[in-house]
């Protein structure tokens, strides 16, 4: 496809960022757009693994105490999330609660399914962690041990989840991630800290990544073909 094509469908301004970035070669523009998409794709396969296996982890430890139906009894009389301050995260759950079951869909699963990554986020938020029964960190039986230095508590663990929910919006929002966070420079490393930064919290879980994303993960080939492009 001729450059100027390419330029027209995707917005001169979207593409301005690349340009600079090739000093103005459109051909070499146009292929660094493509391994940013590759990029994406390869990150959100990551994410979306680490998400499942979050979620899941969530629900097997706090269905002994709580139910199997814990979600949905969060936000009926009495339950867990009615405190007013809650009011965001009940709304959200009672949105898709109703909503399954206007479509005669609803199971537990499926309630847990339909969150977004943001609700399991906030579950180490100080009230949603205090009122699930303070748990969750067991979810992470090979986290790092809490220093003098750095508590490796649930505020650390939920400013961990931000970070990847940071990035995970990025790309759903078809932000570029093969630059730094400022300027038009190609530059990897603010992805790859991202990358592996999930993979700290897939060890900290006791799951095996490589055996998890076994043909799935390319994402360090991807940088090393973005970073040739320099």
């Amino acid at each position: 496809m001729k450059y100027s094509d390419f330029e027209r469908i995707l917005s001169q301004e979207r593409m301005r960022r690349y340009l600079l970035a090739c000093g103005n070669d459109s051909r070499k523009a146009m292929t660094l757009y493509r391994y940013n998409l590759q990029l994406s794709q390869e990150m959100f396969t990551v994410i979306s693994c680490f998400e499942v296996a979050l979620r899941n982890a969530i629900d097997s430890n706090l269905k002994p105490r709580l139910g199997t139906d814990w979600l949905r009894d969060s936000i009926l009389t009495g339950g867990i999330f009615t405190n007013p301050i809650l009011s965001k995260t009940a709304n959200v759950i009672s949105h898709s609660y109703n909503k399954l079951l206007s479509q005669g869909q609803y199971s537990p699963s499926k309630l847990l399914s339909d969150m977004e990554f943001g609700m399991w986020k906030y579950m180490f938020s100080p009230l949603q962690y205090r009122l699930t029964g303070q748990t969750l960190l067991q979810i992470f039986p090979n986290k790092q041990r809490s220093s003098s230095t750095m508590q490796i508590n649930h505020a650390y663990i939920f400013n961990e989840l931000d970070k990847v929910n940071t990035i995970r919006n990025r790309i759903a929002h078809h932000e570029p991630i093969c630059f730094g966070l400022s300027g038009s420079q190609i530059d990897t490393t603010y992805i790859m800290n991202k990358y592996l930064q999930i993979q700290t919290l897939f060890a900290w879980m006791g799951i095996d990544s490589r055996a998890l994303l076994y043909g799935l993960d390319h994402v360090q080939q991807v940088c090393n073909k973005i970073n040739e492009l320099k």
